[in-house]
């Protein structure tokens, strides 16, 4: 009988001990086509929060689309400087993405572009709109004229709404 009962309370105490353990979501490389507006070949400016959490599991926090919503939802990536703005439909990357970029926009200067992009659309001080085949892409520059901060959407550069 007591050897039952070891028995009974190892197979309890391991079954405990294994519930606590947790794996830790493991995210494969972000990689963006700029021209396309694409990431990872699947995941596009207009995809759903699931699709995106489904794709990158690594996530360090995500907001579901409603109006109690702040910027409409999104999946957000900061140790990766990536952010899906999912209910406005862009894509914001930041000046410490870590990832790959098929245009190596971030630090390009603003001079360097058209040979990629051609004219913009829209020029600002401290930004440029350009016209895409899937919407807007939208460059950010610090105060040396090298891109900061790049958005890309599928609304176009006079309907698309940011979140500030």
């Amino acid at each position: 009988m007591k050897g039952f009962i070891a028995s009974l309370f190892f197979l309890l105490s391991c079954t405990v001990t294994s519930a606590q353990l947790k794996t830790t979501p493991i995210c494969p490389v972000i990689s963006i086509d700029i021209l396309d507006g694409i990431v990872n070949g699947a995941i596009v400016p207009t995809s759903t929060v699931g699709q995106i959490k489904l794709k990158f599991p690594c996530f360090t926090s995500f907001e579901e689309e409603g109006n109690s919503s702040k910027c409409g939802g999104g999946v957000f990536y900061k140790d990766r400087d990536i952010y899906f703005y999912t209910g406005r439909d862009y894509v914001e990357i930041g000046p410490a993405f870590k990832g790959h970029l098929s245009i190596p926009l971030i630090g390009a200067s603003r001079n360097s572009l058209f040979k990629w992009l051609g004219q913009p659309q829209i020029k600002d001080v401290s930004w440029d709109a350009f016209k895409t085949a899937y919407g807007v892409l939208i460059l950010y520059y610090n105060k040396v004229a090298k891109v900061n901060k790049i958005q890309f959407s599928t609304q176009v550069a006079n309907t698309i709404q940011l979140c500030e």
